[in-house]
C-alpha cells in the first residue's frame, strides 16, 4: 500500500510546478534545533496547501508558474526610510522592499492576479505594490528597540506574505521562520522570493497551533496582529514563549484599549467589522499577562493610534479597509462604537 502522506507531499510539488518549494528550507535546518522539523513539515505543508483551503488556489499556482525567471541588479530588504531622517514619511520606492532589475511586459497585471495584497510595500522591476498596509511604518516603530537580528534565528506568527520576514532578514538574521495558514499570503510571499532569492526568509502555510513544538529553537519571536484573535491570549503568549532559548526576546505587537491594570475590551460581536476580535486589552492588563507568564524585562516600547494613510483601500487592496470601519461622524471610534484601533509593541525577554 504506497504512503498516502509522502504521496499528497509529490503531487502538491508537481502542481505547483516547483514555484511553492521547501527543499532548500529542509537543508537549511540539518544539524540545527530545528532539524526534527525535517520529517513533520511536509505533511503539514502539503495539508495547508490543499485545494480544499480556498478556490483560487490553483490561479494563484498558474500566476506563479508564469512568473519570468530574470535576474535582478539590485535588491534590497533594508531600505533607508525617511523616518530615519525625522521627517514625515510619504510613499517613496526607497520605503520598500524592492528589486531593480529590467521592466518586464505584463507583470503588473500578473502580480494583480495575488490581490488583494495587503502588507507591504514592494517594488518588484519597475512594479510598486502599494499595499493596504504601510507595514514599513510599523517596522521603523519596532525596530529600534529590538536586541540586534544580526545572526539570530526567529520566528514569525502571523506574518501574512512575509514582509517583516524579509526586513528581518535585512537586518541580518540567519533564519527567519514565518508562519501564516492563508494559501494567498504563501503564493505571494513566493511570489517575491522567486525575485528576491535570498535563501534565509521563509513562510509555511501553518497556523501557530501547526508549528511543531520546539522549546528553546529560537533566539526572537514576534507575534504582531494575532494576540487579539486568540480566545485565549494567555496561552498564546505561553506558546510564544515556549519557544525562546533563555535570554530571548519576545515581540508582542496588538490591538490595545485605554483602561486600567484588569481591563480588557471585549467586543459583543464584530471590532471593526473583524469577526473573530475576542480580547483587547489595555496596556497594563497586557503587560501583566506577560509577567503571569514568567516573561521579563517587560517594556511598552510605543503606543500609536491607527491612521488613514497607514491602512487604506489602495489599487493593491480594492476592498474596505480602516477608512469603512471607522464612524464617519466621529472618526475616533468604529462603526460598532468601540474606540477606533489603538495598538501597543510590547517587548520581553525569557
Amino acid at each position: 500500500m504506497p504512503n498516502l502522506c509522502a504521496l499528497r507531499v509529490f503531487v502538491v510539488k508537481i502542481r505547483l510546478h516547483m514555484k511553492i518549494d521547501y527543499t532548500p528550507f529542509y537543508k537549511m535546518l540539518k544539524g540545527t534545533d530545528l532539524e526534527p522539523w525535517i520529517g513533520l513539515l511536509p505533511e503539514r505543508i502539503a495539508h495547508g496547501l490543499r485545494y480544499e483551503r480556498h478556490g483560487k488556489l490553483p490561479e494563484w499556482e498558474e500566476a506563479l508558474a508564469k512568473l519570468p525567471d530574470v535576474e535582478a541588479t539590485t535588491s534590497s530588504l533594508s531600505p533607508h526610510t525617511q523616518r530615519d531622517e525625522g521627517v514625515a514619511p510619504t510613499i517613496e520606492l526607497r520605503n520598500e522592499v524592492r528589486v531593480d532589475g529590467k521592466p518586464i511586459d505584463g507583470l503588473e497585471d500578473l502580480l494583480k492576479q495575488f490581490h488583494p495584497w495587503r502588507k507591504g510595500p514592494y517594488h518588484v522591476h519597475g512594479v510598486h505594490i502599494d499595499t493596504e498596509w504601510r507595514s514599513d511604518w510599523k517596522w521603523d516603530r519596532v525596530r529600534p528597540h529590538l536586541q540586534p537580528l544580526e545572526g539570530r534565528t526567529i520566528l514569525d506568527v502571523g506574518c501574512g506574505n512575509g514582509y517583516h520576514c524579509w526586513r528581518m532578514a535585512g537586518e541580518g538574521a540567519k533564519l527567519v521562520v514565518g508562519v501564516d495558514p492563508s494559501p494567498l499570503f504563501i503564493c505571494q510571499f513566493f511570489a517575491m522570493k522567486h525575485f528576491l532569492g535570498d535563501p534565509r526568509a521563509w513562510v509555511l502555510p501553518l497556523g501557530i497551533e501547526d508549528v511543531p513544538e520546539t522549546p528553546g529553537a529560537f533566539d526572537t519571536v514576534f507575534s504582531m496582529g494575532v494576540l487579539y484573535h486568540r480566545k485565549s491570549p494567555v496561552e498564546h503568549i505561553e506558546q510564544l514563549k515556549s519557544f525562546l532559548k533563555p535570554g530571548g526576546e519576545l515581540v508582542i505587537e496588538t490591538l490595545v484599549a485605554d483602561g486600567p491594570e484588569g481591563y480588557s475590551l471585549i467586543p459583543h460581536g464584530r471590532y471593526a467589522k473583524m469577526r473573530n476580535v475576542w480580547f483587547i486589552p489595555s496596556v497594563p492588563t497586557l503587560e501583566l499577562w506577560m509577567k503571569r507568564c514568567g516573561l521579563k524585562d517587560i517594556c511598552t516600547v510605543d503606543v500609536n493610534t491607527t491612521s488613514l494613510e497607514e491602512q487604506r483601500a489602495t489599487d493593491w487592496m480594492t476592498f474596505e479597509s480602516l477608512p469603512d470601519y471607522l464612524d464617519p461622524s466621529d472618526p475616533a471610534q468604529t462603526v460598532e462604537g468601540y474606540p477606533a484601533p489603538k495598538r501597543a509593541v510590547v517587548v520581553a525577554k525569557v
